[in-house]
């Protein structure tokens, strides 16, 4: 990423003040903004495990989700890390509203904060969706990026590190391997300019060549075709699932030589660390990009990282929301 671009970014996500006003995209953040991020979570994830699972961080703060596409874990832990921090949450049911009789994003937008809306989480199909809305919304309110499209899905990222970070204690000389459809994935872009931002400089981006072109070295990791050599050494290995909806062709012969090729399995996954961590964003296709032995062995992060989705969700939520006078900081 050019320097222009990144400093563009970076002022459309920051505040005049310097704190972080939106999470669009992890591109044009600050080291800091991470790392205090992180910082937060730790002292959030405690609560889920108390009797009472709420801290009063955002009483008063209503929270919009606006969710144009189908979701598990990101939807619902949003909602849960809203309602932690005491916020009011309303889940927008998009195919029952005005959307569907052909009201304009924008105007979706300008209506629900015209009843007072202190943030909204948004994921749509358009890459470009979230920092439309944040580029037209009040300066005391927060747009958050649940995933546009194949652009960004920072949060995702964001947890992804996380989890990383506690099992690792940090990112010095990680070798990282993100395997399969990176071509459509906006985690996985996500999750290279998170990697880079933190220091990681060993990032393979492994699978075929119809789903890994040559051309996304660009994006900052080494492509390799051959697996062996992409999981070669590794600490980490991120899969990925092949993302069909984004699809217009076809992109592998079957997935059972998909499976055969470029799926994770006990055999594979010999060729990266004896402590390699595993994971993945979900939802996985058991067979197809990842083995059963290996989704749920004993090296796998995969529920973990759900559970940490809540902690940083809190914690970008308590942020971007946190900023104004009125609010508990």
């Amino acid at each position: 990423m050019n320097a222009a671009l990144a400093k563009r970014l970076g002022a459309i996500q920051y505040d005049a003040q310097g704190r972080l006003r939106h999470l669009l995209t992890l591109e044009g953040l600050q080291r800091d903004t991470v790392d205090a991020l992180f910082t937060l979570a730790d002292s959030l994830v405690e609560v889920g495990g108390r009797s009472i699972k709420s801290v009063p961080l955002l009483r008063g703060k209503t929270v919009v989700l606006l969710f144009f596409e189908a979701s598990t874990r990101t939807r619902t832990t949003f909602e849960i890390a809203a309602k932690r921090l005491s916020a009011d949450v309303v889940t927008l049911d998009v195919p029952a509203s005005s959307t569907s009789k052909g009201e304009s994003l924008l105007d979706t937008i300008a209506n629900l904060e015209a009843m007072q809306t202190d943030a909204f989480v948004v994921r749509h199909a358009d890459s470009g969706a979230a920092q439309l809305i944040a580029s037209h919304v009040a300066p005391q309110v927060a747009v958050v990026n649940a995933g546009d499209g194949c652009h960004a899905h920072p949060t995702q990222a964001l947890l992804d590190l996380y989890t990383i970070r506690q099992h690792r204690g940090g990112f010095e000389g990680l070798k990282v391997a993100i395997v399969g459809d990176v071509l459509h994935s906006r985690v996985a872009r996500s999750q290279l300019a998170g990697l880079r931002l933190l220091g990681v400089d060993d990032i393979r981006l492994v699978g075929p060549p119809t789903l890994v072109p040559p051309r996304l070295a660009s994006l900052g990791g080494r492509v390799c075709h051959d697996p062996r050599e992409g999981l070669d050494g590794v600490d980490v290995v991120m899969m990925l699932r092949l993302q069909r909806e984004r699809m217009t062709g076809g992109f592998v012969p079957s997935d059972r030589e998909y499976f055969a090729l470029y799926g994770l399995t006990e055999a594979a996954l010999a060729a990266a660390r004896p402590d390699a961590l595993v994971m993945h964003p979900g939802p996985i296709n058991r067979g197809v990009e990842i083995a059963s032995a290996v989704a749920d062995g004993k090296r796998s992060l995969i529920l973990p990282q759900v559970t940490n989705g809540i902690a940083i969700r809190m914690a970008v939520l308590a942020q971007t929301l946190g900023r104004g006078s009125g609010g508990d900081e």
